[in-house]
């Protein structure tokens, strides 16, 4: 009687495409044994997804690494992909790319003052037709 030893392959789990996008996207060192393999058969399947991650990884370590002296590096990059979807964030970045520019070579964030303006905008929404301004006033002085 011959046993034979099964290969331990990924659970083919049903995933959303947020879920992909998140997998390719991540950092590989962050991820999971499971998640890793999940996203090497991904990009060994596709060409095409293999050089859109190629592409977005290398965004992901300019905005980490905050490299504004590479951005145009990357841009071009970008602009010549064989991927039509990497194309079009090229050139969405480049209608704003002064913006850009300024949050890769600034230290500076407004990060805290636009969590602020949510958290005031979810307070309105959630008391929209309940109460007048006094109420709303008063709450957001005394979240704060």
């Amino acid at each position: 009687m011959v046993l034979y030893q099964q290969a331990r392959l990924p659970s083919l789990v049903a995933r959303s495409p947020r879920e992909v996008v998140w997998l390719l996207l991540r950092d590989p060192a962050e991820l999971k044994e499971e998640a890793r393999e999940l996203r090497d058969r991904l990009l060994a399947a596709s060409p095409e997804l293999h050089a859109a991650h190629v592409v977005a990884q290398s965004f992901r370590q300019l905005v980490r690494s905050r490299d504004a002296d590479g951005l145009a590096v990357w841009l071009a990059d970008a602009s010549k992909s064989a991927v039509r979807e990497v194309r079009s964030l090229a050139r969405g970045i480049l209608r704003d790319h002064d913006a850009v520019q300024a949050a890769l070579s600034s230290e500076w964030s407004n990060g805290q003052v636009e969590g602020q303006v949510n958290r005031l905008k979810l307070s309105k929404r959630a008391m929209y037709g309940r109460a007048g301004f006094e109420l709303l006033r008063a709450r957001v002085l005394r979240a704060t």
